[in-house]
C-alpha cells in the first residue's frame, strides 16, 4: 500500500467505523450511552484539553521578540508608511491588534498567499520559467468553511434554549432566505459540506499536498464532512422528531438528562460524530483556532529597536565581579605569574 492510500484509507475506515459503532449501539438500545454519557464525557474532555493546551502555550517563555516582519521604518522618517505598511509591520500594540483582527476575521495572510511554480516557457518550450501567482481558491474555501461552521454552531443554540434567543431566530431566517425547498434549506449547511469537500479534494488531487498529507490531515476533514452529511440527511431526508431532540438537548444543558423515545438512529450517529470531534479537537491541528492568539510572530509589535523586551520568565542571576573571580583563582593566578589586586 503506497503512502497516500495508507494515510487516506485509515482515517476513512475510522470514520466509517464510528458511524457503524453509533448505529449498532442505538440498535442495541444504548440510547442513554450515546445520548447522555458520551456527550457529557466529550464536553468534559473538550474543555479540559482546551484549558490544558491554552495554559501550556501561555506558560511558554518568549525570550525574544520574533515578529515575522520588522517595523524599523519608524526610525527612518523619510520613508512614508501607508496603512498596509503599518499592518504588515506594526510598531504599536494598536496596529498589532488590527493585524490580529484581520488575520482572525479575514485570514489576511492566506489571502495574500503567493505561490511559485515552474511552468513551461511558451517562447522556448524546452525550458521552464519560475512564475509567481496569487492563489485565492484556498482562501475562499477556508473562509467559507469557517464562517459556515460558525453559523451552523450558532443556529444549533435553538435546541438548547427555551425561548430561543432573538439573534438565533434572525440568523436562521437569514440563512434560509432562499426558501426553495421544504423544510427550509439552510445555505450554510450546504456551503459547509462543499467547502470541506473542496479542502479534501485539494489535498487529494494536488501532487505536492498529497505527498505531504498525513492521516491527521485527512481525519478531521472526513469527520466534519460526515457530520455535515448526517445533519443534511437528518433534516431533509430521514426526518427525526425535533421536539424529542430539543427535549434531549435541554435536558443535557440543564443537567437533567432524559432520553425521549422515537429519535431516529441518524440523530445518534450525528451526535456521536460531533462528540468525537469535541474529543479530538484539543489534541489536533484544529487547535490553530485559539493557537493563533499565542503566536509570537503575530501578537508582538516590531518595536524592539526602541523598547527593551524583558523575558518575563527570567529568574534573578547573580553575576560574579572581578574580585570574586580573583578570590577564587588567586593561587592559580599567582602561580601563573598573573598580576593580582590582593596577595591574600
Amino acid at each position: 500500500m503506497d503512502f497516500f492510500k495508507r494515510h487516506f484509507l485509515v482515517p476513512l475506515i475510522a470514520v466509517l467505523a464510528l458511524v457503524a459503532i453509533a448505529y449498532i449501539g442505538v440498535k442495541a438500545n444504548l440510547e442513554f450511552v450515546f445520548g447522555v454519557v458520551i456527550p457529557y464525557l466529550a464536553v468534559l474532555i473538550f474543555f479540559e484539553g482546551l484549558i490544558y493546551r491554552i495554559i501550556s502555550w501561555a506558560r511558554s517563555p518568549v525570550p525574544f521578540k520574533i515578529p515575522t516582519t520588522c517595523a524599523q521604518v519608524r526610525t527612518l522618517p523619510w520613508f512614508k508608511r501607508t496603512i498596509a505598511d503599518k499592518l504588515d509591520n506594526p510598531d504599536t500594540r494598536l496596529w498589532t491588534v488590527a493585524r490580529m483582527a484581520l488575520e482572525v476575521l479575514a485570514f489576511r495572510s492566506l489571502f495574500r498567499n503567493i505561490r511559485s511554480e515552474l511552468r513551461r516557457d511558451k517562447d522556448n518550450p524546452e525550458k521552464s520559467r519560475l512564475v509567481y501567482w496569487s492563489y485565492k481558491w484556498l482562501w475562499l474555501g477556508a473562509i467559507a468553511f469557517h464562517y459556515a461552521f460558525l453559523v451552523v454552531i450558532l443556529r444549533h443554540i435553538r435546541f438548547f434554549t427555551q425561548p430561543v434567543p432573538h439573534f438565533v431566530t434572525a440568523l436562521a431566517e437569514a440563512d434560509g432566505f432562499v426558501q426553495f425547498y421544504v423544510p427550509t434549506v439552510y445555505l450554510t449547511g450546504v456551503i459547509l459540506v462543499l467547502a470541506v469537500t473542496y479542502l479534501l479534494a485539494r489535498r487529494i488531487y494536488t501532487p505536492t499536498l498529497r505527498y505531504l498529507s498525513l492521516a491527521a490531515d485527512y481525519f478531521p476533514l472526513l469527520l466534519i464532512i460526515s457530520i455535515g452529511v448526517s445533519g443534511i440527511l437528518m433534516r431533509y431526508f430521514y426526518k427525526v422528531d425535533i421536539a424529542a431532540v430539543k427535549q434531549l438537548a435541554i435536558g443535557l444543558a440543564t443537567l437533567k438528562p432524559v432520553v425521549p423515545a422515537g429519535i431516529g438512529s441518524i440523530f445518534y450517529i450525528h451526535l456521536f460524530l460531533v462528540c468525537v470531534l469535541f474529543v479530538y479537537f484539543p489534541f489536533s491541528k484544529l487547535m490553530h483556532a485559539p493557537g493563533v492568539f499565542f503566536s509570537p510572530t503575530r501578537n508582538l509589535p516590531g518595536d524592539n529597536r526602541w523598547r527593551l523586551h524583558v523575558n518575563p520568565w527570567n529568574y534573578p542571576v547573580k553575576f560574579p565581579d572581578y574580585m570574586h573571580q580573583e578570590d577564587h583563582y588567586r593561587e592559580a593566578m599567582i602561580e601563573a605569574g598573573l598580576p593580582v589586586e590582593k596577595e591574600k
